[in-house]
C-alpha cells in the first residue's frame, strides 16, 4: 500500500509533470552532476571512520575518542544544518553559486586539514571548514532533481545518494594506501586532489532548468501541530543519532579486538560504504511505487536489530557480514527522508519549509550522537553498541507511529499541548 510517495524538492516543483524532462542527457547530467556533489559531501562524511583511526593513533592521541568524534560530528551537523540557509539561497536562483563555493571550501578544508598538527587546527579545517563547504554541495544537489524529474523522482535521488557511498570506498582506501608511503599531508591533500577533480564536472553542466516560483519560507508552524511531521522529525533525530556509529568506529573496533589484520580491518569502512550504495538504490526503487516509509520503516528495523547484533560479532567473518548488512539497511536513512518529507506535507507550497525544519532536527541528532557514543565507549564496546541499535529501533519506532497517524487520517493536532 503506497504512501504517496512524491518528489524530493526544497521549492515548489515547477510547472505540470508534462513540462517536466523526465529523462534525456541534460536531465541525466544533473543526477551525474549530483551523484559527485554526494561523493564529495555525505561521501567525505562517510570517510572520517579512517580519520578516526588514525588521530587515535597518532596525530591526535593525546585526545580521547569522543574528542575526535566531535570533528566529524561537527562536519556532519555542518552539511546538514546550514540546509535552512541555503535553501532560500536555491530559491532565489543562486544554485551554481553554491556549489562553487561549495567546492572551493571543501577542497580548501582538506588542504587546510594536510597542515594541521594541533585539535583545533583540525576542528577548523575538517570540521567547519569541509562542514560548510559540504552543506552549501548537499541540498543543491537534492533540491535540482525533481525540475527535471516527474515519475523517477526517488530512484533519480537514489542514484544520486550512491555518490556518497562510492566516495566513502573510495576515500577510505586512498587514505590507508597512501598514508604509510607518503605521509598523512600527502594522503590527505591527494584526497583534496580528487574531491577538486570530480567537482568539476558538476560545475560544468549543472543549470537550474527553472527557477522556483515564490518565497521559501524557513519555519511553518502548522508542521507542529501535525503529529506525522512531528513522528517523523523524531526518527529521523533518533535515526542520525545512532546510525553512524558503526562508520565511525568500526576499523576501531576491529582492531582493538584483534581478530583480524590491520589492513583488513581498514576495509571494513569501505565494505560498508559500498554496501550502502545498493541500499540507497534498491529501495528508492521500490519507494516510487509503495511510499517512502514504507521502505524506510523496515529499513530502519533491520539496522537497529544489527547494532544490537554488532555486539556478539568477535571474528573476522562476521565482522564483513555485519558491514555488508548493516551498510545496506542504513543506506536509506540519507536518500529517503528528503521523500518522505514531501509525502508528509500538505501541497508543495510547503515542503520548502518542513525541509529545513526536519534538517534542523536531523542535524542535531547528528551532531551529538557520536560524541555521545565515544563517551559510552569508556565503559565498553556494548555500552557503544548498544546505543547504536537503541537509537535506530527508536528511529523505527517513530517512523511507524508517523506511517499510523498518517494512514489513520486520524487527526492528531498537538494544540492542546502549546493551548492546555
Amino acid at each position: 500500500m503506497s504512501d504517496g510517495s512524491s518528489s524530493c524538492s526544497v521549492a515548489k516543483t515547477p510547472g505540470p509533470p508534462s513540462d517536466i524532462p523526465n529523462g534525456g542527457f541534460m536531465a541525466w547530467y544533473q543526477v551525474l552532476g549530483s551523484f559527485f556533489l554526494f561523493f564529495n559531501c555525505w561521501g567525505i562524511i562517510n570517510t572520517f571512520g579512517v580519520f578516526q583511526t588514525y588521530y587515535e593513533q597518532d596525530l591526535l592521541k593525546s585526545r580521547s575518542a569522543m574528542d575526535i568524534s566531535w570533528v566529524g560530528s561537527v562536519q556532519a551537523f555542518l552539511l546538514v544544518f546550514i540546509g535552512v540557509f541555503t535553501g532560500p539561497l536555491f530559491d532565489q536562483g543562486y544554485f551554481r553559486q553554491l556549489i562553487g563555493v561549495g567546492s572551493f571550501l571543501v577542497v580548501f578544508g582538506m588542504m587546510m586539514t594536510s597542515l594541521c598538527h594541533e585539535y583545533w587546527e583540525v576542528m577548523l579545517a575538517q570540521g567547519i571548514v569541509t562542514g560548510l563547504g559540504s552543506g552549501c554541495l548537499f541540498l543543491p544537489s537534492v533540491a535540482i532533481l525533481p525540475t527535471y524529474f516527474s515519475t523517477k523522482k526517488a530512484l533519480a535521488q537514489g542514484f544520486a545518494a550512491s555518490g556518497s557511498s562510492l566516495g566513502g570506498v573510495i576515500y577510505p582506501i586512498v587514505f590507508h594506501k597512501l598514508q604509510p608511503h607518503i605521509g598523512f599531508r600527502w594522503a590527505t591533500r591527494v584526497i583534496g586532489f580528487i574531491m577538486l577533480a570530480t567537482l568539476v564536472i558538476p560545475n560544468a553542466g549543472m543549470r537550474m532548468r527553472i527557477k522556483p516560483s515564490g518565497r521559501r519560507k524557513m519555519f511553518e508552524a502548522g508542521a507542529l501541530r501535525e503529529a506525522p511531521f512531528v513522528l517523523f522529525a523524531a526518527g529521523t533525530f533518533f535515526g542520525f543519532m545512532g546510525m553512524y556509529m558503526p562508520f565511525f568506529y568500526v576499523q576501531s573496533y576491529a582492531m582493538e579486538k584483534n581478530f583480524m589484520n590491520d589492513n583488513l580491518a581498514f576495509y571494513l569502512l569501505s565494505i560498508t560504504n559500498a554496501a550502502s550504495a545498493f541500499g540507497r538504490i534498491v529501495p528508492n526503487f521500490f519507494a516510487d511505487r509503495t511510499g517512502p516509509l514504507n521502505m524506510l520503516l523496515p529499513t530502519s528495523i533491520m539496522a537497529g536489530i544489527l547494532g544490537f547484533v554488532w555486539i556478539s560479532v568477535h571474528n573476522a567473518g562476521g565482522m564483513i557480514v555485519f558491514c555488508i548488512f548493516y551498510g545496506f539497511f542504513s543506506g536509506t536513512f540519507v536518500s529517503l527522508p528528503p521523500t518522505a518529507v514531501v509525502t508528509l506535507s500538505p501541497s508543495l507550497s510547503v515542503v520548502g519549509a518542513r525541509m529545513g525544519m526536519n534538517f534542523v532536527i536531523a542535524s542535531t541528532g547528528l551532531l551529538i550522537g557520536t560524541p555521545i557514543g565515544g563517551l559510552l565507549l569508556d565503559h565498553g564496546w556494548v555500552a557503544l553498541q548498544a546505543w547504536c541499535g537503541a537509537c535506530v529501533l527508536m528511529a523505527a519506532l517513530f517512523i511507524f507511529l508517523a506511517r499510523l497517524t498518517k494512514i489513520s487520517r486520524v487527526s492528531y493536532h498537538l494544540r492542546s499541548f502549546y493551548n492546555p
